[in-house]
């Protein structure tokens, strides 16, 4: 299966959309070559602002610049800007409800080598619960190119969670992005895994093993945490009576978290969460990294079958 990492999208869609939109600016804090805004510097000098390693002053000259007028996307590694800048963005950014847009990239244990002072596990539960702030997570490149167009045209702010490595091409060009709503990638009624980024694909080999053990489980891709789609929530919340979350970031407060707390007002249900378990991360291969905090399709499949036991 073709892979593309979700930087590498950004980085060709930011540069492509601004050839139609003169009003969109780029900030980075010296860290260009990796988070592909460098594609953007290439085409754009006059439009680029490389701010050094000062994301806090980054984010707040993003934000006169859509003070200014400009639409903003800022990029550095996801551990540093939704951590570093986090005041700047609650108060200069969230506050005045800003034009501006976070594209955070090495998020996630499979940032790999790096290590766990670099993989950000904590950054949608600390971006979710900001005021105004909407909060992304694709499942591949194309769906990362629909929702830079789509935060283009936004008006206010956005937090985009983009990995370093390469992952499975799930769409094609005719899929269409809506914020707030989910995408069932594949229908079942005995239990409903809920992904996003790159365990929708992961998701997706595990519902192809429990159909193998005969149970049908439907998969559907949260790209949107928010907004949520609390109706597709609820509806297969009732569907399949038991649910899974799946994601490359903590238990505490990401995905799993958002569907909790979502199910909770409409129709609680058995559920378990896939993620990592309250620790930070480590240096290794990103594969063996997955393995090793249990982010794997087998890991989804046994938390599915332990959740069926418990309707």
């Amino acid at each position: 299966m073709e892979k593309i990492a979700t930087r590498e999208a950004y980085g060709k869609a930011l540069a492509a959309i601004a050839k139609e939109n003169d009003k969109i600016v780029v900030l980075d804090a010296d860290l260009s070559k990796s988070t592909k805004t460098n594609i953007f510097a290439k085409e754009f000098p006059d439009r680029f602002f490389d701010m050094g390693i000062a994301e806090g002053n980054m984010a707040a000259t993003a934000a006169g610049l859509a003070i200014g007028g400009q639409t903003v996307f800022f990029s550095s590694f996801a551990v540093f800007a939704a951590g570093r800048a986090f005041e700047i963005v609650r108060n200069s950014i969230c506050y005045p409800k800003l034009n501006v847009k976070i594209a955070a990239t090495h998020a996630g244990i499979t940032v790999g080598e790096d290590g766990g002072s670099h993989q950000s596990i904590e950054d949608i539960a600390i971006m979710r619960v900001l005021p105004n702030m909407e909060v992304f997570v694709p499942a591949d490149g194309v769906e990362t190119a629909k929702i830079v167009s789509y935060l283009a045209e936004h008006e206010g702010p956005g937090y985009l969670r983009l990995g370093r490595s390469g992952q499975p091409v799930l769409f094609d060009d005719s899929y269409k992005f809506q914020p707030g709503k989910g995408v069932v990638m594949r229908d079942g009624d005995d239990v409903a895994i809920v992904a996003c980024g790159l365990m929708v694909s992961i998701a997706l080999e595990a519902a192809e093993t429990l159909a193998r053990e005969g149970i049908a489980a439907a998969v559907i891709n949260m790209s949107s945490i928010k907004p949520l789609d609390e109706n597709i929530l609820a509806k297969y919340a009732k569907k399949c009576g038991a649910i899974v979350t799946a994601e490359e970031h903590s238990v505490i407060g990401g995905l799993g978290g958002a569907v909790a707390e979502s199910l909770i007002k409409s129709f609680p249900c058995p559920m378990a969460m896939v993620g990592v378990n309250d620790s930070f991360g480590e240096s290794g291969k990103p594969q063996a990294l997955l393995e090793k905090y249990g982010l794997t399709a087998t890991a989804i499949a046994e938390k599915a079958k332990a959740v069926l036991a418990r309707k």
